[in-house]
């Protein structure tokens, strides 16, 4: 009888430190995976920060890297908005500051708009989007620098502006501001000294 009860004392205690093992091997492996998460999380920071030419990231808001946003827009274009750094701001979370910025339109005429900036604004409330600082724009066999752009997804327009210039295969064109139509493709051309439409252009039959 004694010697029973102590084979079961010994089967109990042996039970009790294989627990623990057990454990103690799951923790372990747990706190491995964690650190290995934040050493790529880490690597992927300094991977971009160094691509976009940037040191320590400033700590107000929530910071992400290489983020994707797509969507339809009001007059049913598909697009897709990347940007390389996003961060949010306490103030409003519905903004995301963005760094090394690309965005993509896809008409309905199976036509693309690429749109690219070093830095950019994004409201995933209205999914307006704003495009600031060596601005480049692809339409077709068009390419456009500006130092800014704007798209309203209400109103279904897109802005560009300062220091405009359209390089095109039937020539080239300086404007100081452009507004693009998106539902009905249609270009106007804006000179900020009366402020009046100097052009109007239609995108199907002439490129921009």
């Amino acid at each position: 009888m004694i010697k029973r009860k102590k084979k079961l004392r010994f089967i109990q205690i042996s039970l009790f430190f294989i627990g623990i093992i057990i454990i103690m091997i799951s923790y372990s492996e747990n706190d491995r995976s964690i650190k290995k998460e934040e050493i790529l999380s880490k690597d992927t920071k300094k991977l971009v920060e160094n691509e976009l030419g940037e040191g320590e990231s400033n700590p107000e808001g929530n910071i992400f890297y290489n983020i994707e946003y797509s969507g339809i827009d009001l007059n049913g274009n598909r697009y897709i908005l990347k940007s390389k750094k996003a961060k949010t701001l306490e103030a409003n979370e519905e903004i995301l500051d963005m760094t090394g910025v690309e965005a993509f339109f896809y008409f309905k005429d199976d036509t693309t708009l690429l749109i690219q900036s070093k830095f950019g604004e994004y409201n995933n409330k209205t999914f307006d989007m704003k495009f600031f600082k060596n601005v480049e724009a692809k339409y077709k066999n068009s390419e456009l620098f500006a130092d800014k752009a704007e798209f309203s997804n209400s109103k279904g327009f897109l802005t560009i502006s300062n220091n405009v210039k359209i390089i095109d295969t039937q020539g080239n064109l300086n404007a100081d501001k452009l507004l693009i139509d998106i539902q009905d493709q249609t270009l106007n051309i804006v000179s900020f000294k009366d402020n009046k439409i100097n052009a109007n252009l239609k995108l199907n039959e002439k490129r921009f």
